[in-house]
């Protein structure tokens, strides 16, 4: 199994350039399902996720075609014929965002039947508002053995019907899920308290190129006009707000002047603001934002929300800034409630971190010592990452494959701006993961 191993001490200089959002591409990816024509997606990130997903997309009968050279970040899907409607639990084990074809599927074929998700493990993911909802669309769910299968009505037409949604709580994938399956419904569906990310604006800039009718996506109301028929399209993701985030940090955390490019400044303007309260200077461009990491970092406190708000796929990496920020910060998860397990292995090198239910407090400004410390998911992973960054000697991080699902070619960007990190096999003894602090 791989790890990364990487020395501290060495400012971040120069540029790095931000790929597409993982977050945006898989449900753009799913979207594919909807039509019978082919759907061309740019700026496609190249990570573990997106790899699982094209083998998911090509299991169902999907033909998945991936750009060469300088298109590699190209991804052109025609799902012509889906002969098995399925999402097999051996696919997507390792990827909660599986049920994203779930509303397609059964939006395009009158059934889907797929299993329930694995991922990180950072608390319980439920889909049960993605089955309320497409209960709500006419479809009839039932689950047995770890799957949930959806069906639709044949007497009344095999389709959707257009209804009015109302989520108890805001769902990122659940929105995303219905709003596919909507587009194909009979009728209108309006949907209330929705997630408002960009993800989710950009899955309906794709759906709308499709030929699908949505308003109010990005907003706490969206509606949807079903359409009979769905067509090809060609779509460019949105650049990854979060990967744009880390190295963001990193720059702040190691004193260096690094230039982040190819990212979009207003979705990053909840973290820019916090950093900013952090004592980091920023210049912000169009579509850049450099750091200027000369500055002494001063401890703030944080609160993960949805977005607009900070978010909480950026609280690790915040963690590990509050480490090295004067001062105590509080940080409060709001949003998973099993979301510290990074803070262990923080501590593990040399972090002052005290866990008090959805409460981390972090007294800053304690020199970090390198040490062999394990990912426990895709974020913190990247915490591990920063934190080895400015610690004192060579740091190996091992299960860096969460890393792998969500960063693209984080070793060579890191390298090509001073870090010193590299990859490597099993280089020490499998240690035991401690059991997460409460």
């Amino acid at each position: 199994m791989d790890k990364i191993v990487i020395r501290g001490g060495n400012p971040l200089l120069g540029t790095v350039r931000i790929s597409g959002a993982k977050n945006a591409a898989l449900p753009c990816m799913a979207a594919a399902l909807l039509t019978d024509e082919p759907v061309i997606l740019e700026n496609i990130p190249q990570v573990r996720d997106i790899e699982t997903t094209r083998k998911l997309l090509a299991a169902m009968g999907a033909e998945v075609e991936l750009g060469y050279g300088r298109a590699h970040h190209r991804t052109t899907i025609c799902a012509r014929t889906l002969a098995a409607p399925e999402a097999s639990y051996e696919l997507v084990k390792t990827m909660r965002a599986s049920t994203l074809v779930l509303g397609p599927l059964v939006a395009r074929c009158g059934r889907a039947r797929v299993s329930l998700p694995g991922g990180c493990a950072i608390g319980a993911r439920p889909i049960d508002l993605h089955i309320k909802g497409l209960e709500h669309l006419g479809a009839k769910i039932t689950q047995e053995h770890g799957y949930v299968e959806a069906t639709t009505d044949p007497q009344k037409g095999g389709r959707l019907k257009g209804a009015e949604i109302v989520f108890d709580k805001i769902t990122v994938t659940g929105t995303e899920d219905l709003l596919m399956a909507a587009t194909l419904a009979d009728g209108e569906t309006v949907m209330q308290n929705c997630a408002r990310e960009p993800e989710v604006a950009d899955l309906a800039a794709l759906l709308n190129a499709m030929g699908a009718k949505i308003h109010g996506a990005g907003t706490s109301t969206i509606r949807i006009k079903g359409v009979d028929k769905l067509h090809g399209a060609r779509h460019r993701i949105i650049p990854d707000r979060i990967e744009a985030g880390t190295f963001i940090i990193a720059a702040a955390l190691t004193g260096g002047d690094l230039n982040v490019a190819g990212c979009d400044p207003a979705h990053l303007t909840a973290i820019l603001q916090k950093l900013a309260e952090n004592g980091v200077k920023t210049a912000v461009k169009a579509d850049s934002v450099r750091v200027m990491g000369d500055h002494p970092l001063a401890a703030a406190d944080m609160n993960t929300e949805e977005y607009p708000g900070f978010p909480t796929d950026m609280q690790a990496q915040y963690m590990a800034l509050a480490t090295q920020a004067a001062g105590t910060s509080i940080v409060t998860e709001n949003i998973f409630e099993n979301r510290f397990m990074h803070a262990q292995e923080l501590v593990r090198m040399g972090a002052n971190i005290k866990i008090e239910g959805r409460r981390a407090i972090v007294r800053g400004g304690t020199p970090l010592s390198a040490a062999a410390v394990l990912a426990s998911d895709l974020r913190a992973s990247a915490s591990l990452v920063l934190a080895a960054l400015v610690a004192d000697g060579e740091t190996i991080i091992d299960r860096v494959y969460h890393l792998d699902r969500g960063y693209e070619n984080i070793e060579e960007k890191l390298k090509g701006v001073g870090a010193e990190i590299r990859r490597v096999g099993n280089i020490f003894p499998k240690r035991a993961a401690a059991p997460a602090q409460s």
